[in-house]
């Protein structure tokens, strides 16, 4: 990659004008970011893809179908692959082959084999990669991570997360039902508890022994449109407690739906004070979420503020146009380009994607054997 100021040509595999995470999360990210221009996008159909390149103001020779075409294209220096799981590793093989820088939405693979066999091939190709576990992106949880190491809470102690995913309730949208079968990758397990996970051991660390315990306590749920139902084999509960690396206890839990009560609370507790994280919502990735602590001889919590310099360069008037969690995606842009200009590597790539689909099996193995991982 050719460190320049001029912008990265990036195509969308999977951009819809009828919805979906790429136009509602991607494409705003990257209009709010300096040092990317949108020129290209593949749709499942031809019409599908007309559709999107006129909602997103592209002309219609940029659309297409096919994502080898769409990485062939000179002007494309980085591909995003926005679909759902089962089709990533086919759609990200050929972006491999090309050489372009790729970003694949999490989870990296349907399971952890295909995420190890996508590292490795990247690896040898020598193709740099980024995946879409963008909670650590969030300036609240940054912060929150330098909170912890300089020493905000003391000697941590435990922590305490609960956190409920919305989806995996007793009603499902027409568009997302492939979610409540397991086979298909995106589950209450990967997703929600998988990017809010991934934050948490950026946090605080890994976790050095845990044992696990989940449910599929809904087994059948109602499609919102059509009454019908349907089976669902995904877990909705999953409880989670350990021992990380730095010797923290740790205890997790989320549950499918929605609660009336708390639907995200992460408690860090140390020797010298306390950090509070909340929210409507557990999916952290979106990053709509409230930070307090209190510490020494303060009685209670009070609200942290994030400061500015973990903001976007504009601060919150260049995010307060964004719609929700994309800006969250936008300072994973931020934080990707440059990367790419100054060879590091805060962006988690393929490499961190294949370790955190390994950590998740070892969740899985617990709850399916009842023995200590």
């Amino acid at each position: 990659m050719k460190h320049t100021a001029a912008p990265l040509g990036v195509g969308i595999v999977g951009l819809s004008a009828d919805g979906g995470w790429g136009g509602r999360g991607h494409v705003p990210a990257l209009r709010a970011v300096e040092g990317y221009e949108l020129r290209t996008l593949t749709a499942s159909t031809p019409d599908s893809a007309r559709k999107a390149a006129a909602a997103f103001g592209l002309p219609e020779s940029a659309a297409g179908t096919d994502a080898a075409e769409l990485a062939a294209r000179d002007d494309v220096d980085l591909v995003v692959v926005a679909v759902r799981v089962p089709r990533h590793r086919e759609l990200i093989l050929p972006v491999l082959r090309a050489g372009k820088t790729v970003l694949s939405e999490w989870p990296l693979g349907n399971g952890t084999a295909e995420a190890e066999e996508l590292a490795v091939l990247a690896a040898e190709a020598g193709v740099r990669t980024a995946v879409g576990l963008q909670a650590r992106s969030a300036p609240v949880v940054r912060y929150l991570r330098d909170l912890v190491a300089d020493g905000y809470v003391g000697e941590v102690l435990s922590t305490t997360l609960v956190g409920s995913g919305g989806g995996w309730g007793p009603v499902v949208a027409e568009r997302t039902a492939y979610v409540a079968d397991r086979a298909n990758g995106a589950t209450l397990l990967t997703v929600p508890f998988g990017h809010t996970l991934d934050a948490l051991t950026m946090v605080l660390s890994g976790f050095a022994t845990l044992t696990a315990t989940t449910a599929t306590r809904r087994p059948r749920v109602r499609v919102a449109e059509t009454g019908a139902t349907l089976p669902m084999t995904a877990e909705d509960q999953i409880a989670v407690t350990g021992r990380l690396e730095s010797g923290a206890v740790a205890s997790l839990h989320y549950r499918g739906g929605s609660s009336r009560g708390t639907n995200l609370l992460w408690e860090i507790n140390g020797t010298e004070g306390d950090l509070v994280l909340t929210g409507d919502s557990g999916h952290l990735q979106f990053g709509q979420v409230e930070l307090r602590g209190a510490r020494g001889d303060q009685r209670e919590l009070r609200p942290l503020p994030v400061p500015g310099d973990y903001l976007l360069p504009g601060g919150l008037d260049r995010l307060a146009a964004l719609d929700g969690p994309a800006g969250v995606v936008a300072h994973a842009y931020h934080q990707l380009r440059a990367d790419l200009r100054e060879g590091t590597s805060v962006v988690p790539d393929f490499a961190h994607a294949a370790a955190h689909h390994r950590l998740l099996d070892r969740i899985t193995h617990a709850a399916q054997t009842g023995t200590t991982q």
